[in-house]
């Protein structure tokens, strides 16, 4: 008679012992289902629950149900053991017999598996060829099935009737217990035993009928904890059963899974119980971060939303969330999912994370900026001219947060013009090589978006260290010109300085001043007129103008769903546009004839025009037409770091980018080098080094640049979605695609498009039309003419 220790209670199992399925409920109470180490679990009960055994109905204690099962049973055990001996023969010799004694015939119920995920029950009827057989299956389908899908054969039936296969169907289903595989597990490895079905179906529930052998069968082949196939012959197979610590592992590992199907099952719950809630009540996205393994499921599926994968674990998981959520596995799936349950807004720019912008900064470089800030010393202190009793104008954008240029100008004696170009001097503070430069180099540019501005330097730092602020006095390298009457340079200048802006304009205002011709405002009067005589002057030189309308976009509150937008759309041709424009021009010819002349490496920019003829395009009309059309064919810029190279559609010999180094860090590259040279030190950088830097810097600011293009692009968008269906915009025709589809320009957005034009209408004509869709997030627009009566 063997023994074995379970849950702190002996079962004792011989031969001629009942059925295990007496010990069925009884033991399901206080089993512990997953914990196969049996001697330390304890039960916590006193009392077992009450079990039947068929006639009658019989509880039982701890304390006295081993002498219970034996006094029950003692009487049936001697006449049972020959039968249930004969029965445990040799499982091969058993599998050997029935192979020999069975055969498919009409009648027979068996499985058979109907695909990769479906089994199902049938009653043979007739052979379908040489192998085939037809079936009719539980569904009361016809089928004809190979003998390999056959994947068990229903013992002792020879007859069955299609019509009960339903209901043989149930009652196999309601007299499954899992739990009894685990005591049969129990005892056959005791024993060293391996199993038939029949075999199993006559331990656990005292018969070998058909319904039980097919109960066992059940058990056995959804089983993968306790048992394993041995050999399979056909649809017949022995089981054996698996070693103690291979089960302790498998149920660990089940364990871990249902624990992590119960999380992810809860974690569904959870988007779905966000996805329900209206807007303002929605989880906020830090809440979706504060338990890590939500966490851990919500930056997949924000993965999947950019395409952007750490690994294919990542990509699993989220799939398996779209799964589970009754959606299709795509980005726009996921992204419209992270936007339903409140983790993205809905106009969440996707470029911004796919593009791994730097929006923050690590505490280490904010430390830095704040030492900057408290303990700076400028070492060109003694070496400033003091220009603060020059009228100083700075000019930019009415949101520009770093001011890094101001303008001065005077009118000489002798009837010349003079002009100072104040340029803000951030080296003053931040030196090469230094943790806040490598963090600026790094960034490559300021990223200015419809809804926010991520600057390269700490904002603090810019805003209150760096950038010019009216009525103070402020750090600066300035670049004093003398012009000839014909706009070319007479003499030049570039010193340290420290000067105090007067006025901070923006365009708008700048143009109403000029527009006012104020006498009080002489000197914006002749930046004015310097700006107007460069530009010519230029143009003989062969600079070519691609002034074209410009759009800006502020974006207020751009988390909510119907945010504020505010549309700008400036002229570049504008007086107070042009002015600063050709003022910053002057500078960058005067900056690259001051390093040539002292052999300053710097990163000189060029563009070659040696396929641009002007003259090609004199028949369109000035403006947005004739430079959209030359800048089609323009080639890319090029730079060289030991000598200038010819900007030819500038019209300069010469010509260094100087007048952003709080926004753009090729600027500040040309800072470095010229402030090193005025303290009489070499330049920290060789041209070889300017060339290796300048290739990291130009691969980050294109893809800011490619980001503020899309993101610009997607607020127009979105400003025209939002916009009535019968307002009518005016359009100017750039160019024909193909037949009647013109490129167009929309004049009160500045937004290139195209749209099919009428018959007669010609490049350069405006036409009227209304939008018929715009979808943002799609990147869609299509535009309709409007005939005008």
């Amino acid at each position: 008679m063997a023994v074995r220790a379970f849950n702190s209670c002996a079962i004792f199992r011989s031969a001629a012992s009942p059925p295990l399925a007496v010990f069925r409920s009884c033991f399901r109470q206080v089993r512990t289902l997953h914990n196969p180490n049996y001697s330390k679990s304890g039960f916590r009960f006193s009392i077992f629950g009450c079990s039947h055994v068929g006639r009658r109905v019989r509880c039982y204690s701890v304390q006295s149900l081993i002498d219970t099962v034996m006094e029950e049973f003692e009487a049936m055990r001697e006449r049972r053991r020959v039968r249930v001996s004969n029965k445990l023969a040799s499982s091969g010799e058993l599998l050997k017999g029935k192979l020999e004694k069975q055969t498919l015939q009409k009648g027979l119920l068996l499985e058979f598996k109907k695909d990769s995920e479906r089994v199902m029950l049938a009653v043979a009827q007739k052979p379908d060829g040489k192998k085939n057989w037809m079936v009719f299956d539980q569904n009361g389908v016809t089928t004809s099935i190979k003998p390999q899908q056959i994947t068990f054969i229903v013992p002792g039936i020879e007859d069955f009737d299609h019509s009960e296969i339903s209901d043989f169907i149930q009652r196999a289903r309601t007299n499954l217990d899992p739990t009894l595989l685990e005591f049969a597990w129990i005892e056959l490895l005791e024993k060293e035993k391996s199993v038939t079905v029949e075999e199993l179906a006559e331990m656990i529930f005292g018969s070998a009928e058909p319904l039980e052998s097919y109960c066992a069968h059940l058990l056995l082949s959804n089983d993968d904890i306790y048992f394993t196939v041995l050999e399979t012959k056909g649809p017949f197979s022995v089981y054996g059963p698996r070693p103690a610590v291979q089960v302790e592992q498998l149920l660990q590992k089940k364990l871990a899974k249902e624990s992590a199907e119960k999380e992810f099952d809860e974690f569904i719950k959870l988007l779905k119980s966000a996805k329900e809630l209206p807007p303002r009540a929605k989880p906020t996205k830090s809440s979706w971060r504060i338990d890590e393994k939500i966490w851990h499921r919500i930056e997949s599926l924000e993965a999947y939303a950019i395409d952007d994968f750490k690994n294919d674990e990542q990509k699993k998981t989220a799939g398996m969330i779209l799964k589970a959520m009754g959606l299709t596995k795509t980005s726009d799936a996921a992204l419209n999912l992270l936007i339903d349950v409140g983790y993205f807004p809905v106009h969440v720019n996707l470029d911004l994370l796919k593009y791994n912008i730097r929006t923050d900064y690590r505490d280490e470089v904010l430390s830095a900026a704040e030492s900057l800030l408290s303990d700076s010393s400028d070492l060109d202190e003694n070496d400033r001219i003091d220009l603060t009793h020059l009228k100083v104008y700075a000019i930019d954008v009415d949101e520009a947060d770093e001011l890094d240029d101001a303008l001065s100008a005077t009118r000489l004696q002798d009837g010349r013009i003079k002009v100072w170009i104040h340029v803000a001097d951030p080296t003053s503070l931040v030196r090469a090589g230094s943790i806040i430069d490598k963090e600026a180099m790094k960034r490559g540019t300021s990223t200015f978006l419809p809804t926010a501005t991520y600057p390269m330097f700490p904002e603090k730092l810019a805003m209150e260290g760096m950038s010019l602020k009216q009525g103070k006095g402020c750090n600066a390298v300035t670049v004093s010109v003398v012009l000839r009457s014909d706009g070319s340079i007479a003499e030049y200048s570039v010193e340290n300085s420290i000067i105090k802006p007067t006025y901070m304009l923006t365009y708008e205002s700048a143009s109403e001043l000029l527009h006012l011709n104020l006498e009080e405002e002489v000197e914006l009067k002749i930046l004015s007129g310097v700006a107007a005589l460069r530009f010519r002057w230029r143009q003989q030189q062969g600079a070519i103008d691609t002034a074209t309308i410009e759009t800006r976009i502020k974006v207020t509150n751009p988390d909510d769903p119907e945010p504020s937008i505010s549309l700008y759309v400036e002229d570049q041709a504008d007086p107070a546009m042009r002015l600063v424009s050709e003022m910053m021009i002057l500078c960058g010819e005067v900056i690259a004839t001051y390093g040539s002349y002292n052999h300053i490496p710097l990163p000189y920019r060029g563009q070659p025009q040696s396929n641009i003829d002007a003259s090609v395009f004199a028949h369109l009309p000035e403006g947005p037409v004739r430079s959209s059309a030359i800048v089609r064919i323009m080639r890319a810029a090029e730079m060289d770091f030991r000598k200038p190279i010819r900007h030819g559609v500038l019209g300069l010999p010469g010509y260094v980018q100087f007048t952003s180094p709080i926004r753009r860090y090729m600027d500040l590259l040309a800072h470095y080098q010229v402030k090193a040279f005025l303290r009489g030190d070499s330049p920290p950088f060789t041209a070889g080094q300017l060339e290796g830097i300048a290739s990291l810097v130009n691969m980050s600011t294109r893809v800011v640049r490619r980001l503020c293009n899309s993101s610009l692009r997607y607020w127009m968008l979105e400003y025209l979605r939002r916009q009535s269906k019968e307002r009518r915009f005016s359009a100017l025709v750039l160019r024909f695609i193909k037949d009647r589809i013109a490129a167009i320009l929309l004049l009160e957005v500045g937004l290139q498009a195209s749209a099919s034009v009428s018959v007669g209408v010609e490049v350069g004509d405006e036409v009227k039309v209304r939008v018929e869709e715009a979808h943002p997030r799609d990147d869609v627009l299509s535009l309709k003419e409007v005939q005008q009566t």
